[in-house]
C-alpha cells in the first residue's frame, strides 16, 4: 500500500512516494523557462506537480496513464498544495497496485443499480419506460453504468459515481413533479436517467480518471444523444415527437452554451431536469470538498466546481454554550 496518499498531504512535508499521472504537458515560465508540469493521482485525489529543472530524458518516457515514483516537496501556493518535484522515474510494476490509484466506489453498486431498475420499470409512458429498460439493462452498458464515474474532477468523481448521481437525480425528480403538477413526470425521470449515459463511454476508468479519445472528440452528450437515437429507432412505431423530446433533454441537459449544451432547455421538464442536476453536481461538489481536512481553518481549500471555499457550520450551529 502507497503512503502517503493525496489526501495526507501537508504542506511543508518532504515525500518520497508513487503516483499515476494523469496529466501531462511541457509549459514555460514567463522568461521563456521550460518546466515540467504534471497532474498526479491516486485514489484519494489529484494535485498538481511542477519540475523546474533535470527533467528532460525523464519527460520523453513519462506518459499519461503511467506509474511514476516522485521526490518532493509540498508546497502552499496561492491557498493550494503543489508539488516541486526534485526526482522523477518510472514505476516498476512491482512498486504499484491498481487499486491505490482508482477512486474507490463510496456505494453499494448493487444495491444502486437494482434502484434504478426500481425506477425504470416505474415509467408510466409505455415507449418511455421500453427506451429506459432497453439502455439499463443492455449488457453492453451495465458495466460501464455499474463502474463509470459521473466526472473526472468536478462532482461524483468516484468509482460507481455516475450511478449515484442518476438515483439521486431520480429522487429529486420524483420529490419535485408532484409540486408542478403540470410537468409530465414520465418524460422528467426518462431524462433523469438517460442524461448522464454518455459517460460510459466519455471517461475512461480503467487506472485513473480521465477522457476517452471519444470523449476528447465528442463529449458525452453527442455521444449520449447518437445512443438514445439508435435505441429509439430499434423501437417499432416509436413517435417520433417524443422521439424529438428526449434527444432534447439530453441536448439541452447543462443549461447554457458556454457549459456544453448546443441547445438551451426549450420546454419546462428541460428546464427543471437542467436545474435539479445542477443542484446535485453542485451538492456532490461541496458533500466532496467538505469531507477532505484541505483547507485553513474552518475552510474548505479552494474549489474550482464551485469556484468559492466552504464555511464548515458545525462549529456555527452549536447552540451549548462554550464551557469556561
Amino acid at each position: 500500500m502507497k503512503s502517503p496518499y493525496v489526501a495526507d498531504l501537508k504542506a511543508d512535508q518532504t515525500i518520497s512516494t508513487f503516483f499515476l499521472v494523469s496529466e501531462k504537458e511541457i509549459r514555460s515560465t514567463r522568461d521563456a523557462r521550460p518546466y515540467l508540469r504534471l497532474e498526479l493521482a491516486d485514489r484519494t485525489g489529484t494535485i498538481e506537480a511542477r519540475m523546474w529543472e533535470g527533467f528532460e530524458r525523464d519527460a520523453q518516457t513519462i506518459e499519461r496513464g503511467a506509474f511514476v515514483k516522485v521526490q518532493a516537496r509540498v508546497e502552499n501556493y496561492r491557498g493550494k498544495l503543489q508539488l516541486s518535484i526534485d526526482r522523477l522515474r518510472l514505476a516498476k510494476p512491482a512498486e504499484v497496485e491498481a487499486d491505490d490509484y482508482l477512486a474507490q466506489p463510496q456505494v453499494d453498486v448493487e444495491a444502486l443499480y437494482a434502484t434504478l431498475l426500481e425506477y425504470a420499470a416505474g415509467v408510466g409512458n409505455p415507449w418511455l419506460r421500453q427506451l429506459v429498460e432497453d439502455v439499463v439493462r443492455d449488457p453492453q452498458i451495465v458495466p460501464k453504468l455499474k463502474r463509470a464515474p459521473a466526472a473526472k474532477m468536478m462532482h461524483h468523481a468516484y468509482l460507481g459515481g455516475l450511478l449515484d448521481h442518476v438515483l439521486s437525480l431520480c429522487a429529486l425528480c420524483r420529490l419535485v413533479a408532484p409540486h408542478y403538477p403540470e410537468v409530465d413526470g414520465d418524460l422528467l425521470l426518462a431524462g433523469a436517467i438517460l442524461h448522464d449515459v454518455g459517460k460510459t463511454e466519455e471517461l475512461r476508468y480503467d487506472s485513473a480518471l480521465g477522457y476517452t479519445a471519444e470523449g476528447h472528440l465528442l463529449g458525452h452528450i453527442l455521444i449520449a444523444y447518437e445512443l438514445l437515437a439508435k435505441k429509439m429507432d430499434a423501437i417499432a412505431g416509436f413517435p417520433p415527437k417524443l422521439k424529438s423530446l428526449v434527444l432534447h433533454l439530453v441536448a439541452s441537459h447543462h443549461g447554457h452554451y458556454e457549459f456544453g449544451s448546443p441547445k438551451l432547455p426549450m420546454f419546462r421538464e428541460a428546464l427543471l431536469l437542467h436545474y435539479l442536476d445542477d443542484m446535485d453536481s453542485k451538492m456532490g461538489a461541496a458533500k466532496a470538498a467538505l469531507a477532505s481536512e484541505r483547507g485553513e481553518d474552518e475552510w474548505t481549500e479552494w474549489n474550482s466546481a464551485l469556484d468559492r471555499r466552504l464555511l464548515r457550520v458545525d462549529e456555527f450551529l452549536k447552540t451549548e454554550p462554550e464551557k469556561k
